[in-house]
């Protein structure tokens, strides 16, 4: 029999704003509660002015609103319902769970641990981007068990992930569509002597703009070359496992490197973001090369990277590049 279900979400926005919460449905006493709730230092960082696109600050308000010492109390009737629909969900059947960490060289914008405590035992599963196949389901028969959407799927549809889209080498898609990209916004910044996180380069596809490094009027052929180096180098596909060869293989020689992160922003406000820790998608260096021969400026920062790391590279991007 269950007895308890805790369901650990983590959720990292531009820059130094995130949010981490673990909420706990306790079957034994008949009430669920949040458990953990970790801001870190971002509420500091939230008050300062969007450098490209706010729609992750009226997301990441709420997210920490709803962190409360409320306790959601519920009948025996409501949990043997949740019970049976659970166990008829299957949900994790077949799952293949991934490695969870609380430090990643690679961080998405979305993951998620569930341990299912049970009278023999308990069970844990964790994942990034390959959710388990009935995940909104399971959110609905959460909401009608506690009365809240637990799972925050109301926002899920905003993130760039495979439980609502397709991500592709060419583009994003919903419902069959290819999204439109909006904004760009990289930042590259050394972590000592510590810095802050700022952005190196905007690109903004509405009001044909580049800042940053490069600022200029966008026309027509400097858009079609963006977007054919981002379905070129596979930068949608950097989010997705088999882009991280190479940090699962080898991390770099220590922590006292250059953090970075990129944040794509579609029509209807879909960000796609990912961020990393001193290291990179297996793509990362050969976009870095090529941008180096478009604009005489290193401006992905591919010569802090260790020779070592190089070599590497090199050979997961090759293995992606050349199939």
């Amino acid at each position: 029999m269950i007895e308890k279900i805790e369901i650990t979400q983590r959720f990292n926005f531009k820059r130094l704003n995130r949010h981490y919460e673990c909420f706990t449905i306790d079957f034994l006493n008949s009430n669920g509660y949040y458990k953990i709730s970790e801001r870190g230092s971002g509420d500091k960082f939230l008050s300062e002015s969007p450098l490209c696109d706010k729609s992750w600050i009226d997301i990441l308000v709420d997210l920490r609103s709803k962190m409360t010492s409320e306790i959601r109390t519920f009948d025996f009737e409501n949990a043997n319902q949740f019970l049976h629909d659970f166990n008829d969900l299957n949900l994790f059947e077949n799952f293949e769970s991934e490695k969870f960490l609380y430090f990643e060289k690679l961080e998405l914008i979305y993951s998620c641990i569930v341990i299912i405590y049970s009278d023999d035992g308990y069970y844990e599963y964790s994942f990034k981007n390959n959710f388990p196949k009935d995940w909104v389901k399971f959110g609905e028969i959460l909401q009608n068990l506690v009365g809240f959407d637990v799972l925050h799927l109301n926002y899920q549809k905003q993130f760039a992930t495979p439980l609502y889209h397709e991500i592709k080498c060419d583009g994003v898609y919903f419902d069959g569509e290819k999204l439109k990209l909006k904004t760009i916004e990289f930042g590259h910044y050394r972590t000592y002597p510590y810095d802050l996180p700022h952005p190196r380069l905007i690109i903004d596809f509405k009001n044909k703009t580049v800042d940053g490094y490069i600022e200029k009027k966008l026309d027509s052929n400097d858009e079609n070359l963006i977007l054919n180096l981002l379905e070129k180098y596979h930068v949608y596909a950097w989010i997705l496992g088999d882009y991280h060869r190479k940090s699962q293989t080898r991390d770099p020689d220590d922590l006292e490197g250059y953090d970075w992160y990129l944040e794509l922003v579609f029509e209807g406000n879909v960000i796609w973001h990912l961020f990393g820790y001193n290291d990179y998608p297996d793509t990362y260096v050969h976009l870095g090369r090529e941008i180096i021969g478009i604009t005489d400026m290193d401006l992905l920062e591919i010569g802090t990277i260790s020779p070592k790391d190089t070599e590497l590279f090199n050979k997961f991007g090759d293995k992606i590049l050349l199939k």
